[in-house]
């Protein structure tokens, strides 16, 4: 896989990075700050370095999280995290999605309102599952 740079952030849990993507506004960062009370730790903000399927942050960003309303602190990170879960977020109807495959990131995707209250808890059950600490009968981690 080609080195390349997205815009998104990402978090990892025991080294399995997840990469939250959407457009500017969309609440990566703020889902981010939600995640680090959920086990997470930061690996990038606003752009992440992937590489043979490992997201870094740049250098110029490594630790920086943007908390609008607040501005831009430095954070405990992580200096790297295997991908194994892209997450694109935005508005979501299906009750049981398709799965999803993006091949670009050669990762398993969902979708995920970033607004709602329980999303960092869908990111952590996402990432279960993936894993295979929880059975997935139905939806987006199904075979």
């Amino acid at each position: 896989m080609e080195a390349r740079q997205v815009h998104g952030s990402c978090v990892s849990r025991e080294g399995n990075g997840v990469l939250l993507l959407g457009p500017p506004g969309s609440g990566k960062s703020d889902l981010v700050l939600r995640l680090l009370h959920h086990g997470f730790t930061l690996v990038a903000d606003d752009r992440v370095d992937i590489e043979d399927g490992v997201a870094s942050a740049p250098s110029s960003l490594t630790g920086l999280l943007e908390v609008r309303g607040l501005g831009i602190v430095r954070l405990p990170c992580a200096p790297s995290a295997r991908l194994v879960l892209a997450v694109r977020l935005g508005p979501v109807s299906e009750r049981l999605p398709a799965p999803e495959w993006d091949a670009a990131l050669g990762v398993p995707t969902t979708r995920l309102d970033p607004a709602a209250a329980s999303a960092p808890e869908r990111v952590a059950l996402a990432l279960d599952c993936l894993l295979g600490r929880v059975d997935s009968i139905a939806g987006a981690f199904t075979a």
